[in-house]
């Protein structure tokens, strides 16, 4: 990668504007997954499934434990239809955006849905 990304240098809650903003307008975002399912990440009190605007940012977060992981392309419809509810049920969070050294902000899967 010859630049940094632009959201390496935000703070996690621009990063989740952002982010949030990205996602509504290109209808799709991304998840890490490798050949078990998607990668789940535990902050200090939640569980929950990382989530970025584009495939780049996810594949900067796929190093050590998860660098057999790849990214992972979902319409915002499909995340909103399947995720959703099956997170929602499981008490799982959403994770946007983290990046390497920062955790990314986390909101319930139904705040995530009124946002797009």
């Amino acid at each position: 990668m010859s630049q940094l990304h632009p959201l390496l240098e935000k703070n996690a809650f621009q990063r989740l504007e952002a982010s949030l903003a990205t996602i509504k307008a290109e209808e799709k975002l991304f998840i890490l997954k490798d050949e078990h399912g998607c990668v789940m990440l535990t902050t200090d009190e939640e569980d929950g499934v990382p989530v970025w605007p584009d495939a780049e940012l996810a594949l900067l977060w796929a190093t050590e434990d998860w660098a057999h992981c790849e990214a992972m392309e979902l319409t915002t419809q499909e995340f909103l239809t399947k995720w959703v509810p099956g997170m929602t049920q499981d008490e799982l969070m959403v994770i946007v955006c983290p990046v390497p050294a920062e955790e990314g902000e986390v909101i319930t899967p139904e705040e995530f849905a009124e946002y797009l």
